[in-house]
């Protein structure tokens, strides 16, 4: 996600500079034609681009709104699943109560097991959630699609657990499931009431709730035709605007028509690049910054000091 106030200009050049370099040369091409080879038929009513502009302001408008639900809902989610997990690491640690003392170095261990795999559960939810992406010095995407990889869970699982749950299909629903036997298994030994047990088995349940919302959010792709058809209309109006303003303007066409294409261009780019938060890409949530948060959290609630560094990629990007 972008935290800086202010885009750099490589940025910005690098999602614009192909379609606005088509821009400029199409309207160079059109000055030049009306002007120096006499192709009056060239011109344009203001009319026609009026309506236009703002049949495509409205449009774009609906395209962003819903762009950016979708990135507001996400990140909503994943603040559920700070809540959560704090209040997880608390009701383990309180309401799990050893039977006898006996018991009690057991029940330690049961404990440390569900605090830490949870953290594993957070990573893993993130990987499973997003591709992988490198950033190079000026903050934009170098390579795309990197695998995924749970190697930042390994320190928080057994090997034998860590073995089995890279090789599932879907590896933060089988840790899931790995805290509820471990939960069954605190009730069976008595130390869960059954109010306690339930409790618990109510807060899993609400990661099940995240971890479904999000994959519903990045298996259900924003309407593709809101995309492609945004697209097309910004390239029509855009290749529009010379043959409006080369009759009036003269050469002052060129930049009056770049200027305005690149509104229209950017409004488009918003709305794409908000549209799915779960890509990983400069723009979305930060979904490492929250795992480190709740993993510090979480160690914190724990007494454990040894606490995550940040990982924050250049130009003003939390990842």
């Amino acid at each position: 996600m972008l935290v800086r106030r202010n885009l750099s200009l490589s940025v910005i050049f690098h999602y614009t500079w192909k379609s606005m370099t088509y821009y400029l040369l199409l309207a160079i091409t059109v000055y030049l034609l009306h002007d120096y080879f006499g192709v009056w038929s060239l011109h344009m009513s203001f009319t026609t681009i009026s309506a236009l502009s703002t049949a495509l302001a409205i449009f774009l408008g609906f395209k962003t709104s819903n762009a950016y639900e979708r990135w507001w809902e996400a990140r909503k989610i994943w603040g559920l699943l700070v809540n959560y997990s704090r209040a997880w690491t608390r009701e383990v640690i309180t309401m799990i109560i050893p039977a006898t003392p006996p018991d009690a170095p057991a029940v330690k261990e049961l404990q440390y097991r569900l605090v830490y795999r949870h953290i594993a559960f957070v990573h893993a939810l993130r990987v499973f959630l997003r591709k992988q992406h490198v950033y190079n010095q000026l903050g934009v995407e170098e390579i795309y699609e990197e695998p995924n990889e749970y190697s930042d869970t390994r320190d928080f699982l057994s090997p034998d657990e860590y073995e089995v749950y890279t090789h599932k299909n879907n590896p933060p629903n089988y840790l899931l499931e790995l805290q509820g036997e471990d939960l069954r298994t605190a009730y069976e030994q008595g130390w869960l009431s059954d109010y306690r047990f339930v409790r618990l088995e109510e807060t899993l349940i609400e990661f099940n709730n995240i971890q479904g919302r999000s994959e519903r959010i990045k298996n259900t792709p924003f309407p593709r035709q809101f995309s492609f058809f945004s697209r097309v209309f910004v390239f029509i109006h855009a290749s529009l605007l010379p043959f409006v303003f080369v009759e009036e303007l003269r050469w002052a066409s060129i930049p009056i028509s770049l200027l305005i294409s690149f509104v229209f261009l950017c409004l488009d780019l918003i709305g794409e690049r908000s549209e799915d938060p779960f890509e990983n890409r400069i723009e979305d949530v930060p979904m490492t910054a929250l795992s480190l948060t709740i993993e510090t959290n979480l160690k914190e609630q724990w007494g454990d000091p040894n606490f995550p560094a940040r990982k924050n990629a250049p130009g003003g990007i939390v990842l």
